[in-house]
């Protein structure tokens, strides 16, 4: 037997154990979001030798706040240890609030579990650290700006 080093803490070289968040943000959108989303996180977690214990599913809940229940169940849950690592569609289901994401994944490394990005290949130094800052701040201007853009629309009503 022999340890890794993870989060600067010797672990006992074994399979690493995952659970799945996914997340759609409104009513607008559909269940397939949610299929897709697991297909992509599980096909991730087979590609890389990682056993999923479990999922956390928010339906119609923006990530623009942390005010989502199955969310704030998994920041509780990983306290115990369960699982080394949640796997996420894209960065931005995890959070679109630059706070609360590095408020969380700080939570997040006190208990051992890192957040990993099923479609964006970010590595572990410093350069993967800006590259989730940068891809971070994109998705929050890119939110304020849909946001801006929806409000200028015109609202017709139709007969």
């Amino acid at each position: 037997m022999w340890l890794l080093l993870y989060n600067g803490v010797e672990k006992e070289n074994r399979i690493m154990k995952a659970v799945i968040y996914v997340r759609y943000s409104s009513d607008n959108q559909r269940e397939e979001s949610i299929e897709g989303q697991m297909r992509d996180c599980m096909q991730y977690a087979e590609y890389n030798d990682i056993q999923i214990v479990g999922s956390y599913i928010d339906r119609a809940l923006s990530a623009k706040t942390d005010n989502r229940p199955n969310f704030q169940k998994m920041i509780k849950d990983s306290a115990k240890r369960l699982f080394d690592v949640i796997i996420v569609w894209k960065l931005d289901r995890f959070a679109r609030n630059r706070f609360d994401s590095a408020y969380y994944k700080n939570i997040l490394k006190k208990n051992g579990v890192r957040v990993v990005s099923a479609k964006e290949s970010i590595s572990e130094g410093a350069e993967g650290i800006i590259l989730e800052s940068v891809l971070e701040g994109f998705e929050h201007t890119n939110g304020h700006n849909k946001l801006k853009s929806e409000l200028k629309q015109p609202k017709f009503n139709v007969k």
